[in-house]
């Protein structure tokens, strides 16, 4: 993680199972940085299948890449996060457009992806998000 990479599928989808299989997720729930490729996403669907939990939809966020670098770096100074230099935040925009990114047209073609311009005051984008969560 600390060099941009992604956890391995196997751990993370352990860890779904489980966590989406408990009893109070019944109601509703709202997974963040999940499904991270489209084999992730296809085991989503069959795990939502088998437990009978429907989903409504995916939000992406699209925010510039110089934008993302930037918020990143300041998050790593503030925070003294390791992970928030500007090489490793570049590789991982690199693992994203490589693995991640196809996951917009997997969803988009099945008419569930909801984009958000992220590149708004954050109680714009905040206001967004609570519309889609709320319908």
């Amino acid at each position: 993680m600390n060099a941009g990479e992604l956890v391995p599928d196997d751990l993370i989808l352990d860890l779904i199972r489980e966590r989406l299989s408990s009893p109070d997720v019944a109601p509703g729930w709202l997974l963040d940085g999940f499904p991270r490729n489209v084999e992730q996403a296809v085991f989503l669907d069959t795990l939502l299948e088998e437990i009978g939990q429907p989903f409504e939809c995916v939000v992406n966020l699209d925010v510039p890449d110089e934008v993302l670098v930037s918020r990143l770096v300041q998050r790593g100074l503030q925070e003294g996060r390791a992970d928030d230099t500007e090489e490793t935040i570049r590789n991982r925009l690199e693992v994203y457009r490589q693995r991640t990114e196809p996951l917009i047209d997997f969803y988009r073609s099945r008419q569930q992806l909801v984009s958000i311009d992220g590149n708004q005051p954050i109680e714009v984008v905040t206001e967004e998000l609570n519309k889609i969560v709320s319908q």
